[in-house]
């Protein structure tokens, strides 16, 4: 548990609407204004790539056999790899969902799913992170690099036949134990490829759990759902977005990239910031970041799928040892 100061770093869907693009786009950012009510726990998952997404599993999986259910809480926020952690904690239990990945037949190595929607070589991963690094070295603020970010999308997605995206959206929910919305509140970001917007959706936004949950992953060509097009919630403002849960009063967030951020950190966008301004708020925060195992397990590279059984243990690990400190805040 780590609450101090971060450093710098770091298809065609098969969900349509027939409202028009303005009238979707304004019930899907009107999520946030839903949950505004609030009430006392928030979990935040967020970002971190295949590697990620077991880390989550694992700390989860641990603070919940040592004692501890955070699934329980009264709100669950999820970026990218952490929208899809947010699903497969609403349909599963998460002891099963770790049971799976450490069963899982080893993969080869493979770069960005989200960079052409199925299992790409290395490389791509590799010219994705050059490739975004210099749009948001080139923007002027946050929301110049988003309207760049979805600008660049929207580019690839128009050299794209479109197969990738029924790809993708088919691996997608192949990974979430149920394709319907949970009870309870539950937050996907993305961001609006056309207009560099923010957007949020919950099971009021009228689209499919799974498509909000590809939405939020996509990292290359933009996610159509319907009219619209969207990219990776990660550059909605941070790969966290733990700000969504103002207002409550106990906030934990999972952070596999560690509160880091390509961004410069005058923009803002870094977890620590979003930490400050919830506790000047009232909220109290704690922070869970990946320890020294759970990076030795990572690996350079948190898109390799051969690294997601040692990201999970290690994630386990991690989360039975902080279950007895995390207690007393949680409960």
């Amino acid at each position: 548990m780590n609450t101090s100061p971060f450093s710098t770093l770091h298809f065609t869907s098969t969900t349509t609407s027939d409202r028009p693009r303005s009238e979707q786009a304004q019930s899907q950012v009107d999520a946030t204004q839903r949950v505004r009510a609030a009430r006392e726990r928030a979990l935040v998952l967020g970002g971190g790539g295949s590697a990620g997404n077991a880390w989550l599993i694992g700390v989860i999986t641990g603070l919940f056999d040592a004692g501890l259910d955070v699934i329980g809480a009264d709100l669950v926020i999820g970026t990218s790899a952490g929208s899809t952690a947010a699903a497969q904690i609403s349909g599963a239990s998460p002891t099963q969902l770790l049971a799976d990945i450490l069963a899982a037949v080893p993969q080869p190595l493979t770069g960005q799913l989200g960079s052409d929607r199925g299992r790409v070589p290395i490389r791509p991963a590799v010219n994705h992170m050059d490739r975004t690094g210099k749009i948001i070295a080139a923007a002027h603020d946050p929301a110049d690099m988003r309207r760049r970010m979805g600008a660049a999308a929207l580019g690839l997605d128009a050299a794209s036949d479109g197969s990738g995206q029924t790809q993708w959206r088919a691996v997608v929910a192949g990974r979430l134990p149920s394709q319907q919305w949970p009870e309870r509140p539950l937050l996907i970001t993305a961001v609006d490829a056309h207009t560099g917007g923010p957007v949020v959706f919950d099971r009021h936004s009228g689209v499919d759990l799974a498509d909000a949950v590809a939405a939020s992953c996509a990292s290359g060509p933009a996610y159509r759902i319907g009219d619209n097009r969207y990219i990776d919630g990660g550059y909605r403002r941070s790969s966290e977005n733990a700000d969504l849960a103002v207002g409550y009063g106990r906030v934990l967030v999972l952070s596999p990239l560690g509160g880091r951020t390509r961004h410069p950190l005058d923009w803002g966008m870094q977890l620590a910031t979003q930490v400050d301004e919830l506790r000047a708020r009232g909220s109290r925060v704690e922070t869970i970041l990946p320890d020294s195992n759970s990076l030795n397990a990572f690996g350079s590279n948190m898109m390799d799928l051969s690294t997601r059984p040692a990201g999970a243990r290690a994630g386990y690990d991690q989360g039975t040892a902080l279950a007895g400190q995390l207690t007393e805040f949680w409960r």
